[in-house]
């Protein structure tokens, strides 16, 4: 397998987490999104949305992060296979991607993407995405009330969630006001498969 990916992105962190934690290796190659990488014909003929991560086994050319966690984890205890623990992963994973994604993007642009591009950060984007975070946020620290994981055991949810989870203190948002989801971001990236990933993520700068 050769996974196509810019291991800073956190929907890129979410993929090696999980590879990681099953033993999955995979061949490299680097899309360097700072240049611009995405946009070259060469990567838009493996995914014309011009995003990262792309997963290609074989003939098979996969894209978006969520479709590739499932392919990776399916027959694992990553997976769980009971209706209503699946249904609660599905939950949190379309909760990242239709949420917290798009609220924490708003800063991290601001405030790390534009660092490296030149750009001015834009106070009120960044205000406008600190509060739909600290929202977010919110609901997620309700839900971990009596569960040490997002779904009850651990899940490609977690790590899904912790990958982008990661990207808040780089991006000046704080967790401190949400001590469950600050303990379990915490135990989430003591695990050596989530720690491999994020050293990836700094080297990737």
């Amino acid at each position: 397998m050769k996974l196509f990916d810019f291991a800073f992105s956190p929907n890129c962190r979410k993929v090696r987490a999980v590879a990681y934690e099953l033993g999955i290796t995979f061949d490299h190659e680097r899309v360097d999104l700072v240049r611009g990488a995405q946009r070259d014909p060469a990567f838009l003929a493996r995914n014309p949305n011009g995003r990262v991560p792309v997963l290609e086994d074989g003939d098979l050319v996969l894209w978006e992060s969520s479709a590739i966690l499932r392919y990776l984890a399916t027959g694992s205890a990553l997976v769980p296979t009971a209706r209503r623990t699946a249904a609660e992963v599905d939950r949190w994973m379309s909760w990242q991607v239709a949420h917290l994604g798009p609220a924490m993007s708003k800063v991290s642009f601001e405030r790390i993407v534009k660092r490296f591009t030149g750009g001015t950060p834009d106070p009120a984007r960044i205000a406008e995405g600190t509060a739909e975070f600290d929202q977010l946020t919110a609901i997620l620290d309700r839900a971990l009330v009596d569960r040490e994981y997002v779904a009850g055991p651990l899940t490609i949810a977690d790590f899904a969630l912790a990958a982008h989870y990661s990207l808040a203190a780089p991006a000046g948002l704080e967790l401190a006001r949400h001590g469950r989801v600050e303990s379990w971001l915490a135990r989430i990236c003591a695990r050596d498969s989530m720690k491999r990933a994020l050293s990836d993520a700094q080297a990737a700068l």
